[in-house]
């Protein structure tokens, strides 16, 4: 199954979420999303290559430089996955699998340096931060910003 990549407007509605996998992988399709509308002129507030964007980027070792490449050189959500799994650090598809569930269940909560960050954010959502996943927070906010989707 081949699924264009679709130039979404960020100023209009929000990326896809970090949970939507490509090739297994979390994240990818968030960060084609803004990678693309970024080219576009059309990012609004999201930012490409972002902290979290450097979460995929630093396990598969790989830059944004060169995930952009990839992505703007793709028609298909797939191709974008076909090249993680063939660029950068090699990982299995156990590996990829065991990343991805662990990133997804994360939460800035635990780390120190972004526990008063993520705790006033998660505030502005109603969101308790001590049971809030970061992937959970950033839906919410995602909601908030585009409340008709």
């Amino acid at each position: 199954m081949s699924t264009p990549i679709i130039d979404r407007d960020l100023t209009q509605q929000a990326p896809a979420s970090p949970r939507e996998r490509i090739g297994g992988f979390v994240i990818a399709k968030r960060a084609v999303d803004k990678c693309r509308a970024s080219r576009n002129g059309k990012a609004g507030e999201y930012n490409y290559d972002c902290p979290l964007d450097n979460v995929l980027f630093g396990f598969k070792q790989i830059t944004g430089d060169q995930f952009k490449a990839a992505v703007l050189a793709a028609t298909t959500y797939e191709e974008v996955g076909n090249w993680l799994q063939t660029h950068g650090a090699p990982r299995t598809p156990e590996e990829i699998k065991s990343w991805s569930d662990q990133v997804e269940a994360d939460s800035l909560f635990h780390y120190p340096e972004k526990r008063a960050y993520f705790v006033e954010n998660c505030a502005q959502h109603g969101l308790n931060p001590e049971t809030t996943s970061t992937f959970d927070w950033l839906e919410a906010d995602d909601r908030a910003s585009f409340p008709g989707q």
